[in-house]
């Protein structure tokens, strides 16, 4: 539990408090934005809400604070996200719980029902995407839960805000469950051991005791504050009794009791007919995942990426902004200005020189990588609410267990084309520790950020389509041979994979706008600034005349190594600032005819593969610790060169661009 977050709410425990439970992908978010009326972005894929979001709304007269918690698949926790949401049940005392469940998958849903049924919190049921439930034949009878729970059951269709008054009215009278079940004579005189021995909490103590009997480790922070350590070894006693009676581990047979009563209750309440989905969007969403015609059309994906972004954005738009606005009008006017109004030359240059703020920082940014960035954010987004990108987690499945990963590890490293230091936060959804790490290394050594993709994009427009092709096929490779000796090296297990396919939707204009305007916003206020950090960098560098003392220390490596122009250490220095910003570099070498085919592919594999920038370092040490960061970071840099110089040596030989 992060401590902070219930600070915040103890100051105002005078309003009651409302949670909002359920698995991933089901809504969750989108309700909470209709409760509270505060914006929370909407993304259909999995591990968006490891945040904790809070926000008020007022029912009957009365204001309740609304709590989204993570989505979670159980509340005996396996990840992070789902530690998250037990604490906060386990902390603080809910008024009344909102479980909200895909009506499409009522299963899975039914499985936290259980536990919330257990917990004896006050909850109400919502049946949301109702409408995908009917157009896929599945009909709920409600009338049959509520009599089965006791508790009100409600459906909604968030994204068309349907059912949320009926919703609302339900919240203002949750009741305690009175469905009872019981495990197996073993498991419950484990319970009935253990029970006696625990204190009071928010939840039932029976639950904290099958949790136990889980074997759930992230509870022991809890038992260690509540219980005296003779205590817990006495549970600790009876739990390992508990288990010994099976060939199984006793979490595996608890879940399996659960789910019978799961399958027992949906066939009560749930009946399937010809569902009414036989539109173009269903036929697309069965070739999005087909295992022959989902890779022809990852391709086409790209394709149009690499159009839209690479020679649209990049070429055009670049043009564009480079030679029109900034080339004609602005950093003329700027010049004229600055020599008019500062007639210091230090200033001057600093201003309007070769590593001027204005000529070379605002004109990287603004108008070589905004257009591309802009291109490829809209493009991304629209992935994103198609509910393309889970499609491509499952497709790519086989491909990642290779690396000792599951398709669950796709979904950090697709975010990490947007940004690496997002990326490496949302690796939280991970449930093991070797997967966290293992994707970390990947996203600081294999993953382009958007910024990034976007320049190389524009490069290759220039360039035979042959040369892209080598590049991508180059860190493929690159990623699955060291995802594949990590997986090896790295202690730990993997974890099975499981994750819900949303359908595929038609994106909705306004939530890409949304979002690419939200991401172009982030851009300026992260990019910029860094880019402004850079370039002072390199002028304070130059000044004291340390770029030609390190161009010429890193020369025999650049030129005799790599095959690269000397100019091109500059864009490797600058590649640790912002990747982009050492990708802009190399775009304007290539723009100069500095670099021809065959250096614009070695240079461009080193760079992708070079050290993770400044901003994604300190997440890497934030989020894996300063030793496994530095780890990281010692093995990318001489590995990304290693593979640069014997590109190039390969490319010379078999006289690809000759």
């Amino acid at each position: 539990m992060h401590n902070h977050s219930h600070k915040q709410t103890e100051k105002k425990s005078d309003s009651p408090k409302l949670f909002l439970v359920g698995n991933p992908n089901v809504g969750k978010s989108a309700i909470f934005g209709l409760l509270t009326g505060k914006y929370v972005t909407v993304s259909n894929y999995p591990g968006t809400t490891v945040e904790v979001t809070r926000g008020e709304v007022t029912i009957h007269s009365e204001k309740f604070l609304v709590v989204d918690t993570p989505g979670v698949n159980s509340l005996v926790p396996m990840s992070e996200d789902e530690k998250v949401t037990r604490d906060i049940l386990l902390v603080e005392k809910p008024e009344a719980v909102v479980q909200v469940i895909d009506a499409k998958n009522i299963k899975r849903g039914l499985f936290i029902t259980l536990q919330l049924v257990e917990m004896d919190v006050p909850f109400v049921i919502d049946l949301n995407m109702k409408d995908e439930a009917s157009g896929r034949g599945v009909e709920i009878d409600e009338a049959g839960l509520r009599k089965i729970f006791g508790v009100e059951v409600v459906s909604t269709i968030a994204v068309q805000k349907k059912g949320i008054s009926y919703l609302k009215k339900a919240v203002a009278h949750p009741h305690i469950s009175r469905y009872n079940f019981s495990y197996d004579s073993n498991i419950e005189d484990g319970i009935a051991k253990i029970v006696p021995l625990l204190p009071e909490a928010n939840i039932s103590k029976r639950s904290i005791a099958v949790m136990i009997l889980s074997g759930d480790k992230t509870l022991k922070s809890w038992l260690l504050t509540n219980l005296s350590g003779e205590t817990i070894k006495l549970i600790e006693t009876i739990r390992d009794k508990a288990e010994e009676k099976y060939s199984i581990p006793l979490s595996l047979v608890i879940s399996q009791q659960r789910l019978k009563m799961v399958d027992g209750i949906t066939d009560e309440v749930l009946t399937k007919t010809e569902g009414t989905d036989k539109g173009a969007l269903k036929v697309l969403g069965d070739i999005t995942t087909h295992p022959w015609w989902g890779v022809p059309f990852l391709l086409l994906v790209i394709f149009v990426l690499y159009e839209f972004v690479g020679v649209f954005g990049a070429g055009t738009l670049v043009d564009l902004m480079e030679e029109a606005v900034f080339g004609k009008y602005l950093n003329p006017w700027a010049e004229k200005i600055v020599t008019t109004f500062l007639p210091v030359h230090f200033l001057q240059e600093l201003l309007i020189g070769p590593y001027g703020i204005i000529t070379m920082a605002l004109t990287y940014a603004i108008a070589i990588i905004l257009p591309i960035t802009a291109t490829f954010f809209i493009a991304f987004s629209i992935m994103e609410d198609s509910g393309y990108l889970p499609r491509l987690a499952a497709m790519l499945n086989k491909i990642f267990q290779t690396m000792g990963l599951n398709g669950k590890a796709v979904l950090p490293m697709v975010l990490g084309l947007g940004c690496d230091t997002m990326a490496t936060l949302t690796t939280r959804i991970l449930d093991t520790k070797k997967e966290r790490l293992i994707v970390t290394l990947l996203l600081a050594l294999g993953v382009p950020c958007s910024a990034q993709i976007g320049v190389i994009l524009g490069m290759f427009g220039k360039q035979p389509v042959s040369a892209m092709l080598i590049w991508l096929f180059i860190l493929t490779a690159v990623i699955l041979f060291v995802g594949f000796v990590a997986a090896k090296i790295i202690p730990g297990q993997r974890t099975d994979f499981i994750l819900e396919l949303p359908p595929i939707r038609m994106p909705q204009i306004s939530n890409v706008l949304v979002k690419t305007l939200s991401r172009i916003e982030w851009y300026l206020k992260e990019a910029v600034p860094l880019f402004i950090l850079g370039t002072l960098i390199l002028f304070t560098a130059d000044k004291l005349e340390v770029i030609p003392f390190l161009r010429d220390a890193a020369s025999p490596l650049i030129v005799n190594f790599l095959g690269l122009p000397p100019q091109a250490t500059e864009s490797f220095i600058m590649g640790f600032l912002r990747r982009d910003y050492g990708a802009a570099g190399l775009f304007a070498l290539q723009e100069q005819g500095l670099l021809n085919t065959e250096q614009v592919v070695v240079s461009l594999v080193t760079i992708t593969l070079f050290i993770p920038c400044i901003a994604n370092f300190f997440m890497m040490v934030k989020e894996r610790g300063l030793k496994a960061a530095l780890w990281i970071a010692g093995f990318v840099f001489p590995f990304a060169i290693l593979v640069g110089g014997v590109l190039h040596r390969l490319l010379l030989w078999m006289k690809i661009f000759a």
